[in-house]
């Protein structure tokens, strides 16, 4: 035995001779001897295996060798297959650590679940008349809950059949139902159909928003499985039915019956629950409003589905097929909305925050707001192109403030800005009874005298409108012709500074500059304030604040606000505000607004027209109404030589003669009515005797010019105006 080979576990003895000789004998197949019957047949090589290259191999070696190469290879089956079911165990826990995660992040972004119920219905802005009817609403326009018994059957199977006919069997979510919608959108390669059910369409209008995220999704479902654990199926598709959205502001079967087809929802024909049901899918596209035949058509496929839900015979479904009988009403587009938008915004100043429906009373009459909307809208149409006028405005209050007509524009669906109230534009020449206020409070009176004649101020040349002068007028000549020279020499006299003070102790809140063309109305104003600022003439000089809102009450009848009588008392002195009556009647007798007539009224009241004929103006009263209008382009742009004395003084006396219809009448406060003997002896004594009082200084003043024949007509000059002070005294010998 050599010492350098290992031992192999048993001691092996020496062997001699034959034994010896044998011992590293191998037999191999080749060295068999061949039978007989196999010496005809072909011998076929035998293929070496690996391990009889290895001679020194024992047999009983080589099958345990291949035992154990067996065994490997059914341990690496094993291996792969234990591998296999670990890692699918890890996956699969971490993927429900991530569902779990899911839940719990959608969970946490959910409102509290103390918090999580039924919300109530949203408010609503019931806005009525001074005669109680119902002139417009705001807010969303739910109409009253239904229960689900006093509907007729077939009402909420309609929506069951389209959207989703297996609501009574699930859960919140339909599986069958998703797959079904899965294997649609994917045979149409897009969103062609939804696997929300009732109950998640419910969740989401109430607690969600229109999103379409998987947040928000995920959010749907936790919510839909919440609804159906704490309500039942009949609540839930009540609920579903009173807050789904059917289109043009209309939230609940209720509101939407009485929207499309007048009537309520518990007498609805099976055609009519059709059209409804079938709004769901697409509210604003399909209402019928908007889209009649969509509208009709989707009615006929929520027929089909009744039909083959079994809900309705085929009879029926065939008999009730394009014929819905709707009638819809017309959404509100008309210029009361003007007044709806303001009332909405000063509510918050009169109750707060509003969290429940609320009926608003105002002072709006319904038949002036349609003769002011008519009169602006016939106006514009007959003659905008020819003057370039686009927009115009009209505001009629009592002299007490009490607004009853509000045009804010000639079409709110067009335009929802208020240039009534909101848009501010220079009021020209209507301005100028503040100058003259201004001037009487001051010691001046109607019959002073003042001069007409060019004028320069570092450069600054105000002209008349015709670029005529007339010299010595009196006040009430120059307010009533609109005299711009005059009206600065007084602005001069009294001093811009008292004139912006008087403006704004009657009403005007807008800033105004304090400079010698504030004679001229070049600060800008609004419609409603210039308006209330008139008030006070027409009510014996009683400060006034605009208003419309009379009393806000609950639907139940619970009082939220009354309004008080304002407090702001004389705001001008009685004798002087007869004194501008007296003086701002003239301008309806002879002067700018000559167009201006009411039958058996006493008016008063001023034109106004801005530079470039920009805006045109008239403001007038009777002791029953104040009203303003205004003409003009949102843009700023000039009109075609629109004046006040023009298409706003027409405005004013269609709407102004309709209002007085019926109305006992009433005189001015303290005002005389002017008369041609009684203004003709006036001026005649005051050019040949009475000196001129109160003279400013550097003034001077003489007789009015005798004139022996009028001048050459203008081809510039203003109708209301070209024809001077002649054209007064001609006036009033002939009535011209």
């Amino acid at each position: 035995m050599a010492w350098g080979r290992k031992k192999s576990g048993g001691r092996k003895e020496p062997l001699f001779g034959l034994p010896a000789a044998l011992a590293d004998l191998r037999l191999t197949p080749a060295d068999r001897i061949p039978d007989a019957t196999d010496d005809d047949k072909p011998k076929k090589p035998v293929p070496k295996r690996k391990h009889d290259e290895d001679d020194d191999e024992p047999p009983r070696e080589r099958k345990a060798r291949a035992a154990k190469s067996g065994a490997k290879r059914r341990s690496k089956r094993r291996f792969r297959f234990g591998r296999l079911v670990y890692w699918g165990a890890v996956l699969g826990l971490w993927a429900a650590i991530a569902i779990i995660g899911v839940v719990v992040w959608v969970g946490a972004h959910l409102p509290a679940i103390q918090s999580l119920e039924i919300p109530k219905r949203p408010p609503t802005i019931q806005i009525v008349g001074l005669d109680g009817s119902v002139l417009a609403s705001r807010g969303e326009a739910p109409g009253s809950n239904v229960a689900l018994k006093d509907l007729p059957p077939y009402l909420p199977k309609a929506f069951i059949a389209i959207e989703d006919r297996r609501f009574f069997s699930h859960y919140g979510i339909d599986p069958v139902g998703i797959a079904r919608a899965v294997v649609a959108n994917v045979m149409h390669r897009g969103v062609s159909q939804g696997g929300s059910t009732l109950t998640q369409q419910l969740a989401k209008n109430l607690f969600l928003t229109q999103e379409r995220t998987m947040a928000r999704k995920l959010q749907e479902v936790e919510l839909a499985l919440w609804l159906e654990r704490k309500h039942s199926k009949n609540e839930i598709l009540e609920l579903y039915l009173n807050r789904v959205y059917f289109g043009s502001g209309a939230y609940g079967v209720e509101a939407a019956s009485q929207r499309y087809f007048g009537k309520s929802a518990k007498n609805v024909t099976v055609a009519e629950a059709a059209m409804l049901a079938g709004l769901v899918k697409s509210p604003s596209r399909l209402a019928p409003n908007r889209n009649p035949e969509g509208a009709e058509a989707r009615a006929g496929i929520v027929l089909a589905a009744m039909a083959d839900a079994k809900f309705i015979t085929d009879a029926q479904a065939k008999a009730s097929i394009g014929h819905p009988s709707y009638k819809v009403k017309p959404a509100g587009a008309g210029t009361v909305n003007y007044v709806a938008d303001w009332i909405g915004e000063v509510l918050d100043d009169l109750v707060g925050q509003i969290d429940q429906s609320i009926v608003v009373e105002t002072t709006i009459d319904p038949k002036l707001q349609s003769v002011a909307e008519a009169s602006i809208i016939d106006e514009l149409a007959a003659k905008s192109v020819k003057f370039n006028v686009t927009q115009g405005a009209l505001v009629a209050m009592t002299p007490d403030g009490a607004v009853r007509a509000m045009v804010g524009g000639r079409n709110y669906a067009e335009s929802q800005y208020n240039r009534a109230v909101t848009a501010k534009r220079q009021p020209g020449s209507a301005f100028k009874p503040f100058i003259y206020l201004t001037a009487i409070e001051g010691g001046l009176t109607p019959e002073t005298i003042r001069q007409d004649a060019p004028l320069d101020l570092k450069g600054w040349r105000p002209e008349n409108y015709t670029h005529e002068y007339f010299g010595a007028v009196t006040l009430t000549q120059a307010l009533a012709m609109s005299l711009n020279t005059v009206a600065v020499r007084l602005g001069l006299e009294v001093g811009p500074k008292n004139v912006v003070r008087t403006a704004h102790r009657l009403g005007i809140s807008s800033k105004l500059d304090a400079n010698p063309s504030i004679a001229l109305g070049t600060s800008e104003v609004s419609v409603i304030e210039l308006v209330a600022a008139y008030a006070p003439f027409a009510n014996g000089g009683l400060g006034i604040s605009p208003y419309v809102v009379t009393k806000i009450r609950t639907n139940e009848g619970k009082l939220l606000y009354a309004r008080q009588p304002d407090q702001l008392g004389q705001v001008i002195e009685p004798r002087h505000a007869a004194m501008m009556n007296t003086m701002m009647q003239e301008t309806l007798l002879s002067g700018t607004a000559r167009k201006a007539e009411i039958p058996g009224w006493m008016a008063a009241g001023k034109t106004g027209t801005s530079q470039d004929f920009r805006d045109a103006w008239f403001i007038g009263y009777t002791a029953n109404l104040v009203t303003g209008v205004w003409l003009g382009n949102d843009d700023n742009s000039p009109t075609k030589k629109a004046t006040g004395g023009g298409l706003p003084v027409e405005v004013w006396t269609r709407f102004m003669r309709t209002a007085h219809q019926g109305v006992p009448v009433a005189a001015l406060p303290n005002a005389q009515r002017g008369g041609f003997m009684s203004n003709l002896f006036q001026t005649a004594s005051q050019v040949s005797t009475a000196p001129p009082p109160s003279a400013p200084q550097g003034g001077s003043y003489r007789p009015a010019p005798a004139r022996t024949s009028a001048p050459p007509p203008n081809p510039n000059a203003r109708p209301e105006a070209a024809a001077g002070l002649d054209g007064w005294l001609v006036d009033r010998l002939f009535g011209r």
